[in-house]
């Protein structure tokens, strides 16, 4: 709840020390999921060239998000990597039910550092623990993080989480965990495709098939508390340019 708290006050902090000419166009601060950190910013960046709104992003993992605003934090839309999280927010009246709908899809994938010689295919029973050697496998939170909680999903259904679930690396956010195995702090780790893409660090193994997790969607809703301007925003998420960036990214863009 710290870490919570004080990453709330540092993203206040920054909302409230822009510069004049800036404080004085109608902004929009949007929380969404680490995966969706170049996409979200592209399409930001597009909708800025067509309105007269500042589109200012904040990401982190979903569930870190979602318990900021709970603490009061003056989100105006949140863009979640699963629906648990934003079934939270809508549970404690935090959101405009409404305005919430499923916006993107993705795939869930073992990457190792680009130069690795690791070579697995996902099956029943596959020997992921002695491809770790004396190494760590980097996910996301299996106990908050969507990824992570995908991640634990797969590999039990697989039958091989016991073999591994005290050999964790356990990360904040899936963007953590994609930094430890680019960084080759760890031989492994559990990611979005999306992620993989995104980073030449790493390269994939092999994709997790559809049917041993969850269907991985990304709800978005407008907050309680959303300024006007954001509904303009999030329908901009809908159309033809932002379709276009996430597709770009390595999203599926659900249907509309």
């Amino acid at each position: 709840m710290s870490r919570i708290l004080l990453s709330l006050g540092l993203r206040c902090l920054i909302i409230a020390s822009l510069p004049a000419a800036e404080a004085q166009q109608p902004q929009i601060l949007v929380f969404a999921a680490a995966s969706l950190t170049e996409a979200v910013q592209e399409v930001g960046a597009s909708y800025e060239k067509t309105a007269r709104v500042m589109v200012r992003s904040s990401f982190d993992s979903s569930s870190t998000l979602a318990r900021q605003i709970e603490a009061g934090a003056p989100a105006d839309v949140f863009f979640s990597a699963d629906t648990k999280w934003m079934d939270e927010l809508q549970s404690r009246g935090l959101i405009q039910v409404a305005s919430r709908r499923n916006v993107l899809g993705n795939s869930l994938v073992l990457i190792a550092p680009a130069q690795s010689p690791i070579r697995l295919k996902i099956a029943p029973h596959f020997p992921l623990a002695a491809a770790l050697s004396d190494g760590r496998l980097a996910t996301g939170d299996p106990d908050s993080v969507p990824a992570g909680i995908y991640a634990r999903a797969a590999l039990t259904k697989l039958g091989v989480w016991d073999g591994v679930a005290s050999r964790l690396a356990r990360a904040e956010n899936v963007r953590v965990a994609l930094l430890y195995v680019a960084r080759g702090e760890t031989p492994l780790g559990i990611v979005y495709a999306t992620d993989a893409l995104a980073d030449k660090g790493v390269r994939v193994v092999d994709t997790f098939p559809e049917d041993t997790h969850e269907p991985i969607v990304y709800p978005i809703a407008l907050t309680r508390s959303a300024k006007s301007q954001a509904a303009e925003f999030v329908a901009y998420l809908s159309g033809p340019r932002a379709h276009d960036i996430f597709v770009k990214h390595g999203f599926t863009v659900l249907a509309r």
